[in-house]
C-alpha cells in the first residue's frame, strides 16, 4: 500500500468519557486507559491504526491543557507541533477548524480524516481499505464524507445516518438524507428495520481546503481574521491568533456544527466492524461473552448464578459475584459502581453529576 504524504489525520482526544465512570475519570479519561489489558491505550491504538495509512508526521492530536501531559507521555513519537492544545474547552468543531487551518497552511493539497480516539475496530484490513477509498473520493470531490456501518442492534447510545441517493461514481457512497443523535430505543429499532440507516462512526473525511471553506461559513466572525492562504505565519503567530480568538468560538460539536449544516455531505457504507467504546452497554454488546453471557474485562472474578453482566475491577482485586443478572459492576480507585445495565448511559451521567455535587471532585 502506498502511503500518501497528502493525507492527514486529526485525532480528537479531549473528552472526559464520563459515560464509562468510574473507570474513566476526569483526570484520567478512557482514551488514556489500557481498558482491556492489551498493553496499549485507546489513544495509542488509534494512532497505531492510522500510522499504517499515513505518515506519523501527518497525525495531529487535539486535546486540552489538562490532558496534554498524558498525550506526550503516551505518544512520545508525536511531533510537538502536531499536539494542538485548546486554550479553553469548546467541543470538537473549533478544535477541528484550528487543526484544518494548520494543515491547509502546511499542505494546500491535503486531505483530512477526523477520528475519535476511543473506537473499536474489528477488521483492520477492511478499515485500511475503506479509509484509503475515502481519501481517494474526497481528493477528487468537494464534499464531506462520513463513515457509516450497518447496525447490528437497536442501540440508543449511537448516532444514525439516513442514506439518500446513491453516488453515481463510487459504490457504497450515498448522499446523506438526515442525522439523528442517540434516538430512543423504539426509534433505533425502526431505523434498523428500515435498512436506510447506518451507525455514525464519527469518522469524517474531506479535502482540507473544502473543510476550511465549510468552517469559514460556520465561524465567519472568527476565521475571517486569519488569512489561511498565507504561508509565512509562524507557529507563534498562529498561537497568538488562537489564544485571542478561541474563546469566541461557540461550544459546538463537529456533527452539530458542520455535518448538519453543510450541503455536500455523503456517507460511505463500510464493513470494518465497529463499536463506540463510550458506554458500558456498548462495551457489553461488542465484547466476547462467556457461556453465562457475562463480559469480564481484564478482571479476576468468581461468578455463580450471574448472567448478562459487564464487569471491570481494579488489578489485584478479586470479585465474588452471586445472583446478579444484567448489571454493571465497575471499580476504580475510590469508587465502586453497581447498577442495572439497560440503557445505562444517562443513568451513569446522572450518578456522576450527583456524586460531584454531594461528595466532590475526587470521586469523578
Amino acid at each position: 500500500m502506498t502511503v500518501s504524504n497528502d493525507n492527514y489525520c486529526v485525532v480528537l482526544a479531549g473528552g472526559r468519557g464520563r459515560r464509562l465512570w468510574p473507570c474513566s475519570r476526569d483526570k484520567y479519561p478512557k482514551q488514556f486507559v489500557d481498558f482491556f489489558g492489551t498493553g496499549r491505550t485507546q489513544l495509542q491504538q488509534t494512532v497505531d491504526r492510522f500510522a499504517r495509512i499515513l505518515p506519523m508526521e501527518n497525525i495531529i492530536v487535539c486535546t486540552n491543557k489538562e490532558y496534554a501531559p498524558l498525550v506526550r507521555q503516551q505518544l512520545p513519537d508525536l511531533h510537538e507541533e502536531n499536539l494542538m492544545i485548546e486554550p479553553v474547552n469548546r467541543n470538537t468543531a473549533p478544535s477541528v477548524a484550528w487543526a484544518d487551518m494548520r494543515i491547509c497552511r502546511r499542505n494546500p493539497k491535503a486531505n483530512v480524516i477526523v477520528t475519535p480516539s476511543d473506537q473499536f475496530v474489528l477488521n483492520e484490513e477492511a478499515f485500511v481499505s475503506n479509509i484509503t477509498e475515502g481519501f481517494d473520493f474526497v481528493r477528487q470531490n468537494d464534499i464531506l464524507l462520513t463513515m457509516g456501518v450497518k447496525p447490528t442492534r437497536p442501540e440508543p447510545g449511537y448516532g444514525y445516518i439516513q442514506q439518500g441517493d446513491a453516488d453515481a461514481t463510487m459504490a457504497d457512497v450515498y448522499r446523506v438524507k438526515s442525522f439523528t443523535e442517540k434516538p430512543e430505543r423504539e426509534f433505533a429499532q425502526m431505523f434498523m428495520d428500515s435498512g436506510e440507516f447506518l451507525w455514525n462512526t464519527g469518522l469524517i473525511l474531506s479535502n482540507a481546503r473544502y473543510l476550511n471553506d465549510c468552517f469559514r461559513q460556520l465561524f465567519p466572525d472568527v476565521l475571517h481574521r486569519f488569512d489561511n492562504t498565507r504561508t509565512d505565519y509562524t507557529i507563534e503567530q498562529e498561537m497568538a491568533f488562537v489564544n485571542e480568538n478561541y474563546p469566541s468560538y461557540p461550544n459546538m460539536s463537529i456533527d452539530q456544527g458542520v455535518l448538519e449544516r453543510c450541503d455536500n455531505v455523503y456517507v460511505m457504507r463500510c464493513d470494518f466492524g465497529w463499536a463506540d467504546l463510550g458506554t458500558w452497554h456498548a462495551i457489553y454488546e461488542c465484547m466476547r461473552k462467556s457461556e453465562t453471557d457475562n463480559v469480564v474485562i481484564d478482571s479476576t472474578v468468581m461468578l455463580e448464578e450471574a448472567h448478562g453482566n459487564v464487569i471491570k475491577l481494579a488489578p489485584g482485586r478479586l470479585g465474588v459475584i452471586n445472583g446478579l443478572d444484567g448489571y454493571i459492576i465497575a471499580e476504580k480507585d475510590n469508587v465502586l459502581l453497581i447498577c442495572k445495565k439497560g440503557d445505562s448511559s444517562a443513568l451513569v451521567r446522572k450518578y456522576v453529576n450527583e456524586v460531584q455535587i454531594k461528595y466532590g471532585e475526587e470521586f469523578v
